[in-house]
């Protein structure tokens, strides 16, 4: 790559340089996520992974992609761009693990209207971050610098993750019945969605991120960029210890109201009592300040509950015990009942 230079291509925007630059960065931080399977090194046409496979019957991949939104303007607003990468890759692994698949690699895609080696590195840190704390490793990913589509000080970012997961062990809510509980995990904030109404609400800007509000304990942009808190260590100790987990519900954009339905199946509908959890601050800092009606916050915001499981009653109590003890804020929020409604809020 010593030999790769077009000034014909910089004088238009792109400067191929930066990339390498971009990439000798990032490579160390790539490398502290593999895991046994990863093959191969940073760089190549495809990233490679061999699973192991041993002691499965029939082995099948489960997917996820997503993006982190319009959160990543109050990254510009900041010039903080080292947690957005944590909330990219726990939109996607949050979802797989819903089915009961451990993630296995994560692959990214950061498009900005130029390449800054230092600001890609910082992103990069996030993402490895993230990668780190699923147990998923980093095999490769995309920096497309596109001047003239994105402004200079701004990018986006996407990504996609596979996991594995035995057929006869998948939770898809077959197993769901009536008189089951329902176990919360607590969010750290807004996580990574509604951040459009959020924007709104406080007219978002440096001056009003910078502000300290006491029911936060700090900025308002500090509690806004609080990244998006990842599952799949948690869930894992569930099942390792055997745990009969009948089905469970990634709470994203739509809130209660679109994703709890989602787990449920056709006459039962999971009841939640909402003086059960907590509501974290901010939640009631956006409903006050924007007027919103209580029900447009439960069905566009977490309200403190990040992921749901439901699972028979008599687990109810181990499960809590080793939710605690892998460090996650659990709360037996509700049950499931007869009924069509898919959630009740009471």
């Amino acid at each position: 790559m010593e030999n790769s230079h077009s000034a014909s291509y910089a004088a238009a925007g792109v400067d191929v340089t930066a990339g390498y630059e971009a990439v000798s960065r990032i490579k160390p931080l790539v490398e502290s996520t593999y895991i046994p399977g990863v093959m191969g090194s940073l760089g190549g046409f495809g990233g490679m992974f061999a699973p192991d496979l041993s002691g499965m019957k029939r082995p099948v991949l489960v997917s996820g992609t997503d993006g982190v939104g319009t959160k990543l303007k109050l990254a510009f607003l900041l010039d903080k761009h080292d947690t957005v990468g944590i909330d990219c890759v726990a939109m996607c692994v949050n979802d797989i693990i819903c089915g009961g698949a451990t993630p296995l690699f994560f692959l990214d895609y950061i498009a900005c209207g130029k390449n800054l080696p230092a600001r890609i590195a910082d992103i990069v840190t996030g993402i490895t971050e993230g990668c780190r704390q699923a147990g998923c490793a980093l095999v490769g990913g995309e920096t497309a610098e596109m001047p003239g589509f994105y402004p200079e000080d701004e990018y986006d970012l996407a990504g996609f993750s596979v996991g594995l997961v035995d057929a006869e062990q998948i939770i898809d809510g077959k197993k769901l019945t009536e008189g089951d509980l329902l176990i919360g995990l607590a969010s750290s904030g807004v996580h990574s969605n509604g951040f459009s109404l959020v924007r709104k609400v406080f007219d978002v800007n440096q001056e009003s991120l910078s502000v300290y509000h006491e029911a936060l304990g700090c900025t308002l942009g500090e509690a806004l960029l609080a990244p998006t808190r990842i599952y799949v260590k948690a869930v894992k100790a569930l099942l390792s210890a055997g745990m009969e987990l009948h089905a469970i519900s990634h709470i994203t954009g739509g809130g209660f109201y679109e994703n709890v339905p989602r787990m449920m199946r056709k006459g039962l509908t999971a009841r939640i009592d909402l003086s059960s959890f907590p509501k974290p601050p901010v939640f009631s800092l956006i409903e006050e300040k924007g007027g919103i009606p209580s029900r447009d916050m439960y069905n566009t915001f977490n309200m403190g509950i990040g992921m749901v499981i439901a699972l028979p009653k008599a687990e109810a109590e181990q499960a809590l015990s080793l939710l605690t003890q892998a460090g996650e804020g659990a709360y037996l929020i509700g049950g499931v009942v007869a009924g069509e409604a898919g959630v009740a809020l009471v």
